[in-house]
């Protein structure tokens, strides 16, 4: 064997090795700063450690300043370790969030209609415990060798009243610092054009990893789009499928 090739046949259990002491070195790092840390829980197991150090670009010390935030946001956010429907009883009464299916990598499919959104009583803090809601129930979904969720978000009917650009910058916050390489895919469908003056202003929130994910489909490739990624037999009936939506809280 030349020595190229046994550079290349060496090379994955090299970065593999060198995956498995930066999981080392950043469980130290998380551990001297809180050892209260039980990376044996779900929440902070192997897995949990290498989507923080993706989302880092694999440098310990940013990922590990990203998991201490994150465990400091969950202790004191969510600090039963979940969000009960009962806290969250505004939010859900827009009926606003589905899920059903899995896409044909097997990420859990989320639908989000927009028009159903308002601001309502509750505030700021109801909503952001509702994101942690929702995203809690996806990421739970996920199934065993997978890690991320897909979702559509539905735009049909959007007007001025459910601009929400104190809520969707909460929304985009908490995603990206607090479910890192958990997003896999967002179609954005039925598009207006009202949103559009949005996305100009939350566009530069969004990191530039995040936003190759958003996919804006047209009207007219609505089906043979979502069709590339969800077979018929996971898509939602709303869309040609055979699916019946399930609202989240359902599920």
């Amino acid at each position: 064997m030349n020595t190229a090739a046994a550079a290349m046949k060496e090379a994955p259990q090299d970065d593999d090795d060198e995956l498995k002491t930066k999981l080392s070195l950043l469980r130290a790092s998380v551990h001297n700063q809180d050892p209260s840390c039980k990376f044996q829980d779900q929440e902070m197991d192997d897995s949990t450690l290498r989507r923080f150090l993706r989302a880092r670009d694999l440098d310990v010390n940013k990922a590990s300043e990203m998991l201490i935030k994150y465990i400091t946001w969950r202790k004191t956010f969510v600090p039963k370790g979940y969000i009960s429907t009962s806290e969250v009883p505004n939010q859900i009464a827009q009926n606003k969030m589905f899920m059903q299916g899995k896409d044909k990598q097997g990420r859990p499919v989320a639908v989000l209609f927009g028009s159903r959104h308002f601001s309502c009583k509750g505030g700021m803090d109801e909503f952001k415990r509702y994101l942690a809601f929702v995203l809690d129930k996806l990421s739970s979904a996920i199934p065993e060798g997978q890690e991320k969720f897909t979702i559509i978000g539905d735009l049909q009917g959007y007007g001025y009243s459910n601009s929400d650009i104190r809520g969707t910058l909460a929304a985009i916050s908490i995603l990206q610092d607090y479910y890192p390489e958990r997003l896999g895919k967002v179609f954005v469908v039925h598009v207006p054009y009202i949103f559009m003056t949005l996305w100009k202003i939350i566009c530069p929130f969004i990191d530039k990893n995040t936003r190759k994910k958003i996919v804006f489909v047209e009207n007219n490739k609505l089906h043979e789009t979502l069709l590339e990624d969800i077979e018929k037999s996971q898509l939602p009936e709303i869309y040609g499928g055979e699916l019946p939506l399930v609202p989240i809280h359902n599920c």
